[in-house]
């Protein structure tokens, strides 16, 4: 039996790029986030419901293999080239790895929600 209403496309490229932004990836329009965060119920340009998703931590997961990517070789490559003390770098690595850490996590969140809206998963049927 076919569906008598087929459901209109929803392309991963622009949603993607709109949830990176923080932006409802439906319209592009109105904010993904209420707080840092915490998802809008629905967009306020919309209406497209935002809160059945189900991105659990699977943003933190993401974040945390970004900043090992960065980071590692970053260490490497600042250890072979100058002589900065290990007090220093105790102070240093674990400071930048925060601050890229909460620099990154809304984005991904935004993506990940967005990929779930534009391939129907969780609650975006």
């Amino acid at each position: 039996m076919t569906d008598p209403a087929p459901h209109p496309d929803r392309p991963i490229g622009p949603a993607i790029a709109h949830g990176l932004r923080g932006r409802c990836p439906a319209c592009g329009e109105g904010r993904m986030f209420a707080r840092f965060l915490k998802t809008a119920s629905a967009c306020p340009h919309c209406g497209q419901p935002l809160d059945g998703h189900q991105a659990d931590d699977f943003p933190a997961y993401i974040v945390i293999l970004l900043l090992g990517h960065i980071l590692l070789p970053l260490m490497i490559e600042v250890n072979a080239a100058l002589s900065i003390p290990m007090g220093w770098q105790a102070v240093i690595w674990p400071s930048l790895a925060i601050l890229l850490a909460a620099t990154l996590i809304q984005p991904v969140k935004g993506g990940v929600i967005a990929f779930q809206w534009s391939r129907r998963m969780a609650g975006f049927r």
